[in-house]
């Protein structure tokens, strides 16, 4: 049994396509792929914390249904766009703001938002987040989990702590990981 983290799926967000330029012709093809991708790597017994925008658009059931067809026991840390529907659908182990866990012996700090300090810092605590796709330039001992810094994936602690030592971030070295997904380009400035 593995511990996975993600953010930002932003499941049935049709913003998504042309604001981050995930790489879909169109929003049913990219929620299946995140689907897959999430099927792909995190088994029925695995645990899954995802930090937030799950989900955006779809009605109730559409979001009950896309939650159903991912592995793991899901934990949710609530996102700024996660809205009702997605906060009360059946299927969540938990749903907080704010989670202090550990992972490998590690102190892990969760929460939707980036922050500048946290509690455990000088102790080698992690801080793990969502919201930025992968936009926020990296400072020590914090991780952007989202799927766009992440390969459109669920990653594990060992693969968020590695990625920061090959160097550069996941998401200036997308390889595709999804099934029929090419690398993205790099937005220009």
């Amino acid at each position: 049994m593995a511990t996975f983290f993600t953010s930002d799926t932003h499941f049935g967000d049709p913003r998504i396509l042309r604001i981050d330029r995930r790489p879909f012709p169109d929003l049913p093809t990219h929620d299946q792929a995140l689907i897959d991708g999430w099927n792909a790597v995190v088994g029925p017994d695995d645990t899954v914390w995802h930090l937030g925008d799950f989900a955006l658009g779809p009605p109730p059931e559409r979001i009950v249904e896309m939650l159903a067809a991912l592995n793991g026991h899901k934990h949710l840390i609530v996102g700024n766009n996660d809205k009702a529907a997605t906060l009360s659908a059946p299927g969540w182990a938990s749903v907080a703001h704010y989670a202090e866990i550990a992972v490998d012996e590690r102190r892990l700090v969760l929460c939707h938002y980036a922050f500048r300090t946290w509690n455990g810092l000088g102790r080698g605590a992690i801080n793990l987040h969502g919201h930025s796709h992968g936009r926020l330039k990296p400072i020590p001992r914090q991780y952007d989990v989202g799927v766009d810094a992440q390969s459109l994936r669920p990653v594990t602690l060992a693969e968020i702590l590695s990625s920061r030592r090959r160097g550069g971030s996941a998401r200036s070295s997308r390889k595709g990981s999804v099934k029929g997904v090419e690398k993205l380009p790099e937005p220009s400035a």
